[in-house]
Formats: structure tokens, sequence, C-alpha cells
């Protein structure tokens, strides 16, 4: 296989397979030293417990040295009976402190890698929401699962392995230059070929690696978005096209994996050779040295066992170093969230008021395709105003807008003269809330589940909250009430449950300004209007931008707003716009048949 051409294809390029970023090597190693000066005692404890156990290991080759100096200068009384007893000491200590390195290093490992989890979760939650919501479902899962998976066992194993192996072989190094000097030069022999074949490795497996990383992602993307969007699929015989996608995507990401299996079968070969050459010259130009009496027969042997222990921690340094290539792609690709600026907090940016404006405002989700196109809007408090128009005319992204989940590319969106997309996330929480189609029940109790919004709540506001949105009946028959176990594993929740269950969390909440993207959709008609009926209360008083799509929704509003091709084509009431007969007449006549 020699000459195999890495893939023409790098998946890294492919706009499809990650909307967030990859940590420079700076970021990298910023993060490392980091987890270094919080793990310094564990690091330290683990490189002095590793430095007994390799100096007990070379107390053999030194006794059996001292061995063959005597036999050879003819001494008669060899004291072997001392002699086998330091070495069963010795091979005791070595016995107990390995058993103590390698507890300590899987030690060090955990915490790491513990670490490790919470902070990219910590910092993943700590995002703006925009930049969540942009990432594709393949990248996120991918970086969650494969690459802690990966970084899980260079975290377990490489890391302190690394630790043991540098330890390892400095001291075999250094006792080799204090027994026999000349034939630490020796062991220089091997390093051309050594330092040739890394360098020639090193110099293309990360790429590779980093290559075959986001190859995975890519290959997770498509399956995921096929699996999400079954039904779709289905209903529009796209099958085939899908398959031939995924079938792409494995080739180009096997392809990448083919190419980092061909590096390590030529750096494998390069490690044996270095040590048969290292073996091979210290006897040879050994046996010279002792010929010339430079050193002894006891230091040649001495020397050549030392010689030979070098073998394991110079293999061990560069296996565990090709592992991790691969961790420091995945390690990079977890801490890449650390480069997304978080949210400023700046003081200054705080609403004064609660009128809510869009001022030419445009937005698109790609570079050069824009789905809102200078569009303006004023709501002022306590109005509750309708986003109508067909699929796929922009109602959701200018809610997202006005909700501050997006930035936009050019204009403005201000609550109260300051402008959303400067504001940190938790404070544009305080003042609006988004509630959409989609809804999570996370496992645990209800009450748990609705402690979400505001965790200072009682028991008596979390019941209120849910006879606000009319789940107090099935709620109140749960087994255990409110500590009833619901999600995953506990009591089914049905898609209405869940919904009421959201809503609820919203009432506790209690932002003035609320952005709903239909949020009763799930419900069936008669459900959601009574639903609705319970919210009216709750609304009172606060502004309300509701993405209508079934039209009696938009008819009690203040004022709707018919969104067109990305732009509002007509304001004002129902009454006016039906008086109109333009756009919103059009669809108020075809939704009432």
């Amino acid at each position: 296989m020699i000459g195999v051409a890495p893939p023409a294809y790098d998946p890294a390029a492919s706009e499809s397979v990650t909307t967030l970023p990859v940590g420079t090597p700076a970021t990298v190693r910023a993060y490392v030293r980091l987890l270094f000066r919080r793990h310094r005692r564990a690091f330290v404890l683990l490189v002095t417990v590793n430095a007994i156990a390799v100096t007990a290991s070379m107390v053999g080759p030194y006794l059996l040295g001292t061995v063959v100096e005597d036999l050879a200068a003819g001494v008669e009384d060899i004291p072997l009976e001392r002699t086998v007893a330091l070495f069963a000491v010795a091979l005791l200590v070595q016995t107990v402190f390995i058993r103590m390195v390698r507890l300590r290093g899987a030690m060090l490992g955990e915490e790491m890698l513990a670490d490790l989890r919470e902070d990219f979760l910590v910092r993943s939650v700590g995002l703006p929401p925009g930049v969540l919501e942009r990432a594709g479902t393949g990248d996120l899962l991918s970086r969650i699962t494969t690459d802690i998976d990966r970084l899980a066992n260079a975290m377990r194993e490489a890391v302190p392995q690394l630790a043991i192996g540098v330890v390892w072989a400095a001291l075999l190094l250094g006792a080799l230059t204090v027994t026999a000097p000349p034939l630490a030069l020796a062991v220089l022999i091997a390093l051309p070929v050594l330092i040739t074949g890394c360098r020639w490795y090193y110099r293309r497996a990360p790429a590779a690696y980093r290559s075959e990383a986001a190859g995975y992602a890519a290959v997770a993307g498509a399956l995921a978005e096929t699996v999400d969007a079954g039904r779709t699929v289905e209903a529009h015989r796209l099958g085939a096209r899908r398959i031939g996608l995924s079938e792409q995507r494995i080739a180009e990401w096997t392809a990448w994996e083919r190419y980092t299996l061909w590096l390590r079968t030529i750096i494998f070969p390069t490690l044996n050779l270095s040590n048969v050459l290292v073996l091979g010259s210290v006897l040879m130009l050994g046996g010279v040295f002792v010929l010339e009496g430079w050193i002894s027969v006891g230091q040649l042997t001495t020397g050549a066992l030392f010689s030979q222990m070098l073998f394991e921690p110079v293999s061990l340094i560069l296996r565990w170093y090709d592992e991790l290539q691969v961790a420091q792609v995945s390690l990079a690709r977890l801490v890449g969230v650390r480069e997304i600026e978080p949210d400023s907090g700046d003081g200054a940016l705080s609403p004064d008021g609660r009128r809510m404006q869009a001022d030419e405002v445009r937005f698109g989700y790609h570079e050069g395709a824009d789905v809102l196109h200078g569009v303006t809007l004023d709501v002022p408090p306590g109005t509750r105003v309708a986003l109508v128009g067909p699929s796929g005319a922009g109602k959701s992204t200018l809610g997202r807008l006005l909700a501050g989940i997006y930035g936009p590319r050019e204009g403005e969106v201000t609550l109260g003269g300051a402008e959303l997309s400067r504001m940190p996330a938790e404070r544009v929480r305080r003042h609006v809330a988004l509630v959409n189609q989609e809804h999570h029940v996370f496992v645990g109790s209800l009450r748990e589940n609705l402690l979400l919004a505001r965790t200072d709540a009682d028991d008596s506001e979390l019941r209120a909250a849910l006879g606000a949105v009319g789940a107090d009946d099935w709620a109140d028959g749960l087994t255990d009430g409110l500590d009833t176990e619901v999600g995953s594993g506990g009591v089914a929740v049905t898609p209405a449950q869940a919904q009421q269950i959201a809503l609820a969390r919203l009432v506790l909440a209690d932002p003035h300004t609320l952005v709903l993207d239909e949020a009763t959709s799930l419900l069936d008609p008669r459900a959601a209007r009574h639903l609705e009926r319970s919210l009216a209360q709750v609304l009172e008083g606060r502004t309300v931008v509701a993405i209508a799509h079934r039209l009696h929704t938009a008819h009690d509003a203040d004022v709707i707003a018919v969104v067109e091709q990305g732009t509002i084509s007509e304001l004002g009431s129902h009454d006016t716009l039906v008086a109109a007969d333009g756009a919103y007449a059009a669809l108020w006549r075809s939704w009432h048949g």
C-alpha cells in the first residue's frame, strides 16, 4: 500500500458537517494546561509512584550486571543469597507500586474526563440559543457521544500512560548514562530512523484524524436527519436519495479510515526497526568498548538490559501519542465551543420599557440567502400580535428574532431600546420567552420538570401553574402527585400533556413578553380552544407575539401581520384586513371554505 494518498474529499470542508467551531491548537493547549493545573497534585503523585516503580525495575539488571562483573573478575565467593533477596524485594516493591501506578493513573484519567464532560456541558448550555439551534443534530451527537468515547480511552489510558512512559524512558536513559556512558551514545544511532519516521507520520496524522472525525459527524448527521424526517422521506419517496447520500458519506468516512490505518502500517514497523538498531548498536559497540577496555563486561550486561528495556517505554510513548492524535481531534471539537464568544453581560444593555421593535431587519440561515428582507414591526406593550402567512414565508424566523434567539444580519431588534442580540441570554429570558411546537419532558418528577422555570416556587404555585393551562385534572390524578416520575422510564405523558407542562413552565417563568410559535398545535382543536381560554387570564396585560398556523388564533389578536416571502405585506386588525380584501382575506376565506 506504499504511496496511498489521502482522499480528495475533505469532510471538514463540507458545510453540512458542522456549524460549531473546532478548537485551534492554542485553545486545546490552554485547556490541557487548565486540566493539569486542576489535577496538579494527582499528577505529581502519579509521577512519584511511577518513578519508584521504574527504579525498582532497574534493580534486576544492575544486580545481574554485578554478578557478571564478579564472574569475569574471577570472584569465587559471590553472595547469591543476598542478590536473590535484593531482587525479590525489588520485585515486590515494583509489583506494589505498579499496581499503585495503574490505580492512580485510572483515577487521574477519570477525574479529568469528568471535568471535560462537565465543562463541555456547562459551556454548551451557556451558548447563545441561536448557536445551538443552528448546530446540526449529527454534529452535536457525534461530539457528545463519539468524541467523548474516544477521549474516554485517552483520558483513562493515554495521558497516564504517556506520563509513565516519559518518566520510565528518562530514568532508564539516566541509569544507562551513569552505568556505562559510552553506551548511551550508542542509543543515538537509532534516533535518525525514529525521528524521520515520526516526523513523516505526525505531519500527516493530525489532519487525517480530523477529517476522519468530521467524516463520521457527516455520517451521523445524514442518518439522524433521515430518521428525524422519516415520514417526510417516505411521503415524498426520497428513500433512494437519502440512502445514496448516506452511502456517499460512509464512503468518504471509510476512505479516511483506510488512510489513517495505512499511516499506522508505516509507523509501527519503524518503531520495531528502531528497537533492533538500539539493541544491535549497544551489543556491537559495547563489544568493541569491552575489548578496548573502556567498559567492563558487567557494564555491558547492565547497559544491554537497560537498552532493551528502553523499547517498552518508547513504544508506550509513541503508541499512546498516536492515540492522542485521535483524542486531540476529539478534544479540539469539544473545546471548540470555548471559542464562541459568551454573552457579554454588559450592564448597560438593559431594557428601558417593554416596547418591542424590529427595524429594517434582514436575516438568513446561510450566507447570501436571506429569509427576511427589510422587516419592520412595532409592538407596543400589552399588544397581541399574530404573524400569519403561508408555510416558508418566514413567520417562525421572525418570531425567533423577536425572542432573541437569533440576531439580525442587518437592522435591529430592540426591547425597551436595548438590542436583544447584544443582551445576555439569561437577561433576555427574564423578559421574553419563546414557546414553540417542540417540547421536552425531562426524566424526573413532575415537580422537578416545573421547577426548571423557577427554582423557588412552592407546591401551591406549581399547582396554580398547572391549573392555568388546564393540566390540573390529570396531574392531580397521578399516583404520587407532583412527585410522580415522568419522562423516559416514568409515567408516559401524551404530547398534549407534555405541551401543557411546557406552558406551565411559562406561567412560572412569568415573562412580560411571549412569543408563541403555535404553542397549542399538538392539541386537538377542542382541547386547544380550551387551553387558549385558560391561558387568556395568564396572557392578560402581557405582550404576545403569536405565530399562527391556524387562523382562529389570529382572529382575536389586536394586530395581524401577514408575512409573505420574507416581508410584511399587510398589517392591521382582523376586520380591517378582511375588508381590504388582500392576502389575509384570501387566507381567511380559504380557511373557512
